[in-house]
């Protein structure tokens, strides 16, 4: 059965003249059918990788690396913003996320000259609010758009701190020396809002207490109404007002009866602590990566390997993981095509942020390297669901 599945989906690739293609310079990455990965670059405190694989027809993940003023000021303050922005049901939230998150996290920041949690949580409803008029923009026109959403997991490192904000089920993870073994330990820093756990559904039953079906045991899955995993996202407008939640959203999408209050919420959970000398690394990655490696996995090989390619590394690894489950060969889940991918893994997005503890105590002071990095290998014309070719740009040092 699974040799005949395979070979229907050999037959159903078809490569073409790019796949195999280089596309774009070092500074921006490099294209490798549907890998794309930037292997080393230097952010404010430190060298970074990064690395995606598409799965899905349209690339769902999006992500991106900012470094330098964190502020619409030229008085900063200045650090290191990194994003991972899973999307489901469509592209649409997670670009819109791509294009708009840092740029309101900048201004929030500027009013208050200063980077805090009220900036980052304004950030992320100024998002969220502003996804929710392009909907309700093109509601009539496509429907559809409002059960489109995604997760939303973002570090900021600023002035020695790290803020770690999240939405979904995306996660953070800092690899941190124990000096007295030696050894690197996985620290999870992002709290998940899956239904999965049983804190997040005891939470939607607090909330929902006269809803009785909140969350559903569904295909030996818990959801979200019988619909969605995640507990918070932007975007899924559709279980937020109930004037979205009626035709002509697709059936599938509606609910029997309306509701009151919003299924889903926005509001991120946001941790801050101080960095430490001790504290070696940090990795953002989307769910795809976690459903095949652990959090000490994702740490030791990291830890264990050169720092250049790091997130290139541990989407192969991840994707080798995949392969093993359904007894094949990692060459041939490579020839798969995006779309019949998907059966076989999701899409991946993975940042590895490293932290040069002389560079983290000098952070008050530094300026530069500037740096401006989205990942996938492409960007996106506006208004368009069609990938375009063009690559990421990586603006020069200063």
């Amino acid at each position: 059965m699974l040799s005949r599945l395979i070979n229907f989906l050999r037959a159903c690739w078809r490569p073409s003249s790019d796949r195999s293609v280089h596309a774009g310079s070092d500074s921006a990455g490099r294209q490798d059918g549907l890998f794309w990965y930037k292997d080393s670059g230097q952010h404010l405190i430190g060298e970074f990788s990064m690395a995606v694989v598409q799965a899905n027809n349209l690339l769902e993940d999006q992500s991106q690396i900012e470094s330098g003023s964190l502020s619409l000021l030229d008085s900063g303050p200045y650090g290191t913003f990194a994003g991972i922005y899973d999307g489901h049901g469509g592209p649409e939230t997670s670009r819109y996320i791509n294009d708009h998150l840092f740029q309101h996290l900048k201004r929030f920041a500027a009013e208050q000259n200063s980077m805090s949690v009220d900036v980052i949580r304004k950030a992320f409803q100024a998002t969220e609010d502003g996804f929710f008029s392009v909907v309700a923009k093109q509601w009539p026109m496509k429907p559809q758009i409002a059960a489109v959403g995604s997760c939303c997991l973002v570090a900021v490192i600023c002035n020695g701190t790290l803020y770690v904000a999240n939405l979904g089920d995306s996660r953070a993870v800092l690899g941190r020396l124990v000096k007295a073994t030696r050894e690197v330990l996985a620290i999870q820093l992002s709290a998940e809002h899956n239904a999965s756990f049983e804190s997040v559904r005891q939470e939607l039953h607090a909330m929902h207490p006269d809803d009785s079906q909140i969350v559903v045991l569904k295909h030996n899955v818990w959801r979200v109404k019988g619909l969605i995993q995640i507990s918070r996202s932007i975007g899924d407008i559709y279980l937020k007002k109930p004037e979205y939640n009626r035709e002509p959203l697709y059936a599938k999408f509606r609910l029997r009866e309306p509701f009151k209050r919003p299924i889903l919420s926005s509001d991120p959970s946001i941790t801050v602590q101080e960095l430490e000398p001790h504290d070696q690394f940090l990795i953002l990655a989307s769910d795809g990566l976690w459903e095949h490696l652990s959090n000490q996995e994702a740490v030791d090989i990291v830890q264990n390997n050169p720092r250049s390619g790091s997130a290139r590394r541990l989407v192969k690894t991840a994707l080798q993981e995949a392969a093993k489950k359904r007894e094949m060969r990692y060459s041939d889940l490579k020839k798969i095509d995006r779309g019949v991918r998907r059966h076989f893994h999701d899409d991946i997005s993975v940042i590895v942020m490293f932290l040069d503890s002389d560079l983290v105590s000098r952070a008050s002071s530094l300026r530069g390297p500037t740096l401006s990095l989205r990942g996938g290998g492409m960007n996106f014309a506006a208004k368009s669901l069609a990938p375009c070719a063009a690559s990421p740009i990586e603006l020069g040092t200063t």
